[in-house]
């Protein structure tokens, strides 16, 4: 049997690269769906009696944030801070709050600091995290009336030490927002 007209050539490879363009519902849609379905992960049925998951959808929102600086637009924390509040536990509206606030952050950090590497947003992405842990721990404890904030110190180590991992996730989803699927 002859397996030759299985095999492409390479001038067939090129040829197919050529006039050919990302989808756009999958690349203007990818990082809003990761999010949201990141968000609908501390759904899961983990029950602990202190905080321990990190919070995932926000780590993804600033890995998105930080390798594609203009990808979502600054508005983009009301909606995603609405979805994650629907999911998350949190009292309603601290997402819509933290969200925009660290949008708003993020566009500071992208004017103070036009090129920065890894190290600089691992270490920008820290700030924001222990902030928004901190924030978040302040006003479920108003909310129930027994603030505790130190409690979060493993959820934030756990997020810290994570965070490389899903910046690797998000460029994995970017190299695929970004396949030439769609003809010219």
């Amino acid at each position: 049997m002859n397996f030759d007209r299985f095999v492409p050539s390479p001038e067939e490879l090129v040829r197919k690269r050529i006039n050919r363009a990302p989808l756009p519902a999958l690349a203007l849609g990818l990082p809003w769906v990761t999010i949201m379905l990141t968000s609908m992960a501390s759904f899961s049925p983990v029950i602990a009696s202190a905080p321990v998951v990190p919070p995932l959808a926000y780590m993804m929102l600033l890995a998105w944030r930080m390798m594609r600086p203009g990808m979502l637009p600054i508005w983009a924390g009301l909606p995603l801070g609405f979805f994650d509040d629907l999911y998350s536990g949190q009292a309603f509206g601290s997402g819509i709050v933290l969200w925009s606030a660290t949008m708003l952050a993020m566009e500071l950090v992208d004017e103070r600091f036009l090129w920065r590497g890894f190290v600089q947003d691992w270490m920008a992405a820290s700030g924001l995290i222990a902030i928004y842990l901190v924030l978040c721990a302040i006003l479920s404890g108003i909310a129930t009336g027994y603030p505790l904030p130190l409690v979060v110190g493993p959820q934030l180590l756990l997020s810290l030490a994570l965070y490389p991992a899903i910046t690797s996730v998000v460029a994995l989803l970017d190299r695929l927002r970004l396949l030439p699927l769609k003809r010219l």
